[in-house]
């Protein structure tokens, strides 16, 4: 029972210490660059840090759906809500994969059908994005579903549905990376133009992408500057030695439906998309409810 207290004191003194210590300093704007895998580049891309700056306001996820509200009174009600090293199963979120037909080189893989297929699923779940897919007459675009919230401290606007898993992903960062500290600087979420050339559209039009410092986890695959990085001419057994994020925080994001594109021929390591099945992320959403019947 003393080592249980003397442990729990000494956790407080840590969380209470580190919001004491002066913040980091952000990381230098990047510029837009164009990027590119084959025959399709896209410009701007990686690091497009300034759709990230946005206000937040403290009620973000509550506003955002009933379902993201019962997320975070879920969260605040749990005993181990924010506690390091709790355990996975206290998330309000199921574990699940990404949707291989969303994930862009299977889609690539399957030519016009695939990207017609990955584009139309994504303004049925998420909006329509002009010139892209079919749009219903009362159809409206990604951004009217766009919300400010925050990820490891930084303010970001992502797509409402979208917000219950980067929650859960930010507790499962703290909860099992502990042993691999790190403290973002700059991110960015939802666009407004497509950044991608050709037939393809950015995930980051549909608010579901998010880039995690672009300055120091680069795109090697992509076009200079960022394959101009000294990480991409230095020696590597994997992408994950090209990146000064943890591997932790990749498998984080994996466990709750978010791809990275580390894993593409792009090799951006910076970006992660939710692929997954928004229905499925509370593990109280629309799907348990419809399961239950």
């Amino acid at each position: 029972m003393r080592y249980f207290l003397f442990a729990t004191l000494v956790s407080v003194c840590v969380v209470a210490c580190a919001g004491a210590s002066p913040s980091a300093p952000a990381t230098p704007s990047v510029a837009p660059a164009a990027a590119t895998s084959g025959s399709r580049p896209r410009s701007g891309e990686a690091g497009d840090v300034s759709s990230a700056a946005v206000s937040v306001s403290p009620s973000a996820i509550g506003d955002a759906s009933p379902e993201m509200a019962a997320s975070a009174s879920a969260d605040a009600a749990s005993p181990d809500a924010g506690v390091e090293g709790a355990p996975a199963s206290a998330s309000a979120c199921n574990a699940q994969s990404p949707q291989d037909f969303l994930v862009r080189q299977n889609f690539l893989r399957e030519g016009a059908d695939g990207i017609k297929r990955a584009i139309q699923y994504r303004t049925d779940t998420y909006g329509y994005f002009k010139g892209f897919g079919r749009a219903t007459a009362d159809a409206k675009p990604p951004s009217f579903y766009a919300v400010d919230t925050t990820f490891m401290g930084l303010p970001i606007k992502m797509h409402g549905k979208v917000v219950p898993a980067l929650k859960c992903v930010e507790e499962e960062i703290k909860a099992s990376c502990a042993d691999h500290p790190y403290q973002a600087h700059a991110l960015a979420g939802i666009r407004f133009r497509n950044t991608y050339r050709g037939s393809e559209v950015t995930n980051h039009v549909y608010g579901i992408a998010i880039d995690i410092d672009p300055a120091i986890n680069t795109c090697c695959g992509c076009v200079p500057p960022w394959n101009d990085a000294p990480a991409c001419r230095r020696p590597a057994k994997t992408e994950y030695d090209r990146m000064a994020m943890p591997e932790c925080w990749v498998h984080a994001f994996e466990r709750y439906g978010f791809y990275w594109l580390g894993h593409d021929v792009l090799r951006d390591t910076m970006h992660f998309e939710f692929l997954g099945d928004p229905d499925r992320i509370l593990k109280n959403g629309p799907q348990a409810a419809r399961d239950s019947r």
